[in-house]
């Protein structure tokens, strides 16, 4: 493991102005997204889908990363280049999600339990030959009565570890998502006790299994309210709750810090993201390079305008772009709402 080849990797993913696109959906997920707007579900429909976003011109202005899904991995663009190979000419880093999905957990209803780590070290060994730099397992941590429990958080820390340090024996960054549901009607101070548990147990595990910090990533939640809860956190107070949820979790050394949008409405994660960033530029105390790794919060806008007509591609593209340009002022605090015109 050449640890500092990992630590210049994970530099470049949460690189000034940048962010990365989480174009990891499934085939199945694919195939909803495109139900959505009334395109049909086939293997040429979820490649044009690809290719609205990843032959974008432009894109590489605020992407330091993407991550792909297998079946993407294997595609051409319409130019006849691989995906993976589009994505290095634009000086774009290619990363691939490589867990199985989050399954029933066994005698405990309500939770979930990411598979897939049979295999893995030799998935990752032909990822790295087909050109993936980093990689990404998602956990689902869900609030609830009496959820999540403890035995669910330490499962889903000890396999996002396990995961972790085979990626990194493969010259892979591993990206950890450990994501808390924003569904239900907690408030933003459950939110905050959920996601310090987790985070907690998930880095004593990442220690226990030797992994390098400053070669790893972590895709998290945003500390936020329930979809249904009545009282609804501002900006502010997301930051202010995040923010001290991060300081009294992880270690200083940490690569960076993306963020998943987790349902979320567009503009809100951008604004959400832009107040994190003024909060902690103006501490001074926070080590962490903070940035995005959306997909819906990116993707959903442009999907609505393309409708799989090839002739709305460049206005798509264009909506695409914005997004990707209003974010790439949040993750510099430096948003604001006349960038939406």
């Amino acid at each position: 493991m050449n640890t500092q080849a990992l630590a210049e990797i994970a530099r470049a993913m949460v690189a000034p102005k940048k962010g990365i696109l989480a174009a990891d959906e499934s085939s199945g997920t694919a195939n909803k997204r495109l139900a959505s707007i009334g395109v049909e579900q086939t293997d040429e429909n979820r490649r044009l889908y690809r290719e609205l976003f990843l032959s974008a011109d432009g894109m590489e202005e605020s992407l330091s990363g993407v991550i792909l899904y297998d079946e993407t991995v294997h595609q051409n663009a319409n130019s006849g280049t691989s995906f993976v190979e589009l994505l290095k000419q634009k000086g774009v880093l290619p990363g691939i999600k490589v867990d199985a999905g989050a399954q029933d957990m066994a005698g405990f209803p309500g939770e979930k339990i990411t598979e897939g780590l049979d295999g893995l070290r030799e998935r990752l060994t032909n990822y790295y030959r087909l050109g993936c730099r980093f990689a990404k397992w998602r956990a689902v941590i869900t609030i609830g009565d009496n959820l999540p429990t403890e035995t669910c958080i330490h499962s889903n820390a000890h396999a996002l570890a396990r995961y972790a340090a085979l990626c990194q024996e493969a010259g892979i960054v591993p990206m950890v998502e450990p994501e808390v549901m924003i569904d239900g009607p907690h408030t933003l101070e459950k939110s905050e006790e959920v996601t310090t548990a987790t985070l907690k147990a998930l880095f004593a595990e990442l220690a226990a299994q030797r992994v390098s910090m400053q070669g790893l990533i972590l895709k998290s939640s945003m500390v936020i309210s329930g979809k249904e809860c009545p009282t609804q956190a501002s900006p502010e107070q997301v930051a202010e709750a995040t923010l001290r949820c991060f300081k009294n979790s992880l270690p200083a050394e940490l690569g960076g810090i993306v963020f998943l949008s987790g349902g979320q409405e567009a503009v809100q994660a951008t604004r959400n993201l832009d107040a994190i960033n003024k909060l902690a530029q103006s501490r001074g105390d926070i080590p962490w390079q903070l940035t995005f790794s959306y997909a819906r919060a990116l993707q959903g806008p442009a999907l609505d305008v393309w409708k799989g007509d090839e002739a709305n591609m460049p206005a798509a593209r264009e909506v695409f772009l914005k997004r990707l340009k209003c974010n790439s002022a949040a993750r510099e605090g430096q948003y604001g709402p006349e960038l939406e015109a």
